[in-house]
């Protein structure tokens, strides 16, 4: 089958875990074709090049998120008339909430008045019969309070659906939506939205910066309505369309469901909700703008969520936030992340090169990994296993990652002044902060191998891959109870609270005083890992949902033949197997052609038909 892969900001132009994730697909899945459609969020990742394909890539195609030139469409009075009434209802389905204000907010206030008011008459000793009958109509209003917060969220979604894919079809028959986003009318439609009587609380307060900030938002968040990707050869005539996130990339599948029925498949190893709502914090924005841009965003979400054929959530932490946002359960398939275990088999067979006193942590330096509440466990440690050992082993995420890790050398120096044996003796810190690529840890499984027990000290985490290595290498790890962690350990190791020192201290001393235990738990992490973690069952899994989605939802194309009528047969299974062919294939058109093509229809010719046969 021929597959439409959508990428934002990763595959195939610059490294890290997007990257290797779509590529290890991509080389595994070598009986299918794909096409490749990226969205980049930087023109860095466009200089560094392409990463080496393989042949059953067909082409790769590009669209920049980071900028856009005015696409100098200029619209008529009828396609300005169209344009103003589909963005206004576009945004004031997102202005309208529906999640705890606006129209549900106003349901809930109403049933949380008559909780209170129940309660009061409750409290009085000789209104036992009325206070009864006051609960019992609270409670009926209040459930009919749900089922109309219900229906009119269920509203708000089919507006705001409608008024994406009207937008679409602006675009494809005038050329281009970006003049039109970045006119003083899109400013006003927000503004308006916003000081409607149902609109949300926070938004009414919007003033002209925030509705300039939230538009121009607006006009980066609707750019995949402005490509050309849609059209018969393009996504169009893929047979399956797998998005890689729930972000920009789903919004052009939607799109090509929308415009020729390819069904859509999103794949999210982290919720792109949950990512904005963890980067958009009071110091980033004012609350309007959190607001609106936290409507938007949920929008999207619902919208990608309802009209997916299937979901592929990373871990069932994405699960969760993938059903609370509307997501069918029956359409919910869990696919782990595949990792290669081959590089990690060496370690994991020789659990005796571990030290038996060093605690390992591995990742990435930034204040999510919470090291300062594991330097602090590890100064409960040293009171009584002087000889334990901390290795930290990682480089800083970015200019905050490394403002971090100073502090947290800092504060490691504090709290353990160097140790020396004697008075002439140079001392030496029982905290090392490392690199992998330095004389002690040339590669990432040295750095596992070094320790008897890797910690993991998040407040903040997905779906932690590093828990995962230091299972393959067979390690005992004490975690901390956030994002997919349990989910992945399953039992074979230690979890403890976040942000809990002592805890996590305590953890590590069981586990670095009983070396059987740690042998034990070892052994079954490292087995676990290799059941549920590599790259072959990632691969065989999203190879059967590739069957079942195509299975139930085939993309129907129609041959005509000299006299116009359909042609059955004509477009083969085997015309889609890469490969040269001796003889040409009949261009197909899709079912559902939109009205607006101007292309006559593809006749096909005597020796095309012969080779169908």
């Amino acid at each position: 089958m021929r597959v439409g892969l959508l990428t934002e900001g990763g595959y195939p132009y610059v490294g890290g875990d997007a990257m290797l994730w779509c590529d290890r697909l991509v080389r595994g899945l070598d009986q299918h074709e794909f096409d490749v459609y990226a969205l980049s969020r930087g023109p860095h990742q466009e200089a560094e090049g392409c990463v080496p394909l393989p042949p059953q890539v067909s082409r790769v195609r590009t669209a920049p998120l980071w900028t856009a030139a005015d696409d100098g469409v200029a619209y008529g009075r009828r396609a300005r008339r169209r344009f103003a009434e589909c963005y206004g209802e576009l945004v004031a389905a997102v202005c309208a909430g529906g999640d705890g204000e606006g129209v549900g907010g106003a349901a809930g206030d109403g049933a949380g008045a008559m909780r209170a008011g129940g309660v009061a008459a409750g409290a009085g000793s000789a209104g036992g019969t009325v206070a009864g009958a006051s609960r019992r109509s609270g409670a009926g209003s209040g459930h009919a309070s749900d089922i109309r917060s219900q229906d009119a969220s269920a509203d708000l979604a089919d507006r705001f659906g409608s008024a994406l894919y009207a937008l679409a079809e602006l675009a494809r028959e005038e050329g281009g939506l970006i003049g039109a986003l970045r006119s003083d009318a899109a400013v006003h439609a927000l503004e308006r939205a916003c000081r409607a009587p149902r609109a949300l609380r926070t938004a009414r307060e919007a003033r002209v910066p925030d509705l300039l900030t939230v538009s121009a938002y607006l006009e980066r968040a609707l750019r995949p309505l402005s490509l050309d990707w849609y059209g018969d050869d393009g996504l169009g005539g893929a047979d399956l369309c797998h998005a890689t996130s729930g972000g920009p990339a789903a919004l052009c599948g939607l799109l090509a469901r929308h415009f020729s029925d390819v069904p859509l498949l999103v794949t999210e190893y982290g919720v792109h909700l949950r990512s904005h709502y963890l980067t958009l914090g009071p110091d980033t924005a004012t609350p309007a703008v959190r607001a609106l841009l936290g409507a938007l965003h949920r929008r999207l979400a619902a919208e990608v969520y309802r009209r997916a054929e299937l979901l592929t959530p990373g871990n069932a932490h994405a699960r969760r936030w993938q059903e609370r946002c509307g997501a069918d359960r029956s359409r919910v398939r869990t696919v782990y992340p595949g990792m290669p275990a081959d590089r990690f088999t060496e370690v994991g067979e020789s659990p005796d090169r571990a030290d038996p006193h060093t605690l390992v942590w591995v990742g990435r330096v930034d204040p999510a990994k919470d090291l300062v509440s594991l330097l602090h466990a590890f100064a409960e440690v040293r009171k009584d296993e002087p000889e334990a050992r901390l290795r930290i082993v990682g480089t800083p995420s970015g200019p905050e990652g490394g403002t971090y890790l100073g502090h947290c050398r800092a504060l490691a120096a504090q709290l353990f002044p160097d140790e020396a044996q004697g008075a002439h003796a140079v001392g030496e810190n029982p905290v090392s902060f490392e690199e992998i690529g330095g004389p002690d840890v040339p590669a990432l499984p040295d750095a596992y191998a070094a320790g008897a027990v890797v910690v993991l000290s998040s407040v903040v985490e997905g779906f932690p891959i590093s828990l995962v290595e230091a299972m393959f290498c067979g390690r005992a790890t004490v975690s901390t109870d956030v994002g997919a962690v349990v989910e992945v350990i399953g039992g074979t190791g230690l979890v403890v609270p976040p942000r809990n020192p002592r805890a996590l201290a305590e953890a590590c001393l069981a586990l670095l005083r009983d070396p059987e235990r740690r042998e034990r738990l070892g052994a079954a992490a490292r087995a676990r890992a290799l059941e549920l973690f590599t790259v072959e069952q990632n691969i065989t899994a999203f190879h059967g949902i590739y069957l079942e989605i195509l299975s139930h939802c085939p993309v129907r194309r129609v041959v005509l033949d000299e006299s116009g009528e359909p042609l059955p047969f004509a477009a083969p299974a085997e015309s889609h197997v890469p490969g040269h062919w001796t003889g040409p294939t009949p261009r197909v058109l899709p079912r559902g052609l939109p009205t607006w093509a101007t292309n006559p229809p593809v006749r096909a010719t005597p020796l095309a038909t012969e080779g169908a046969r």
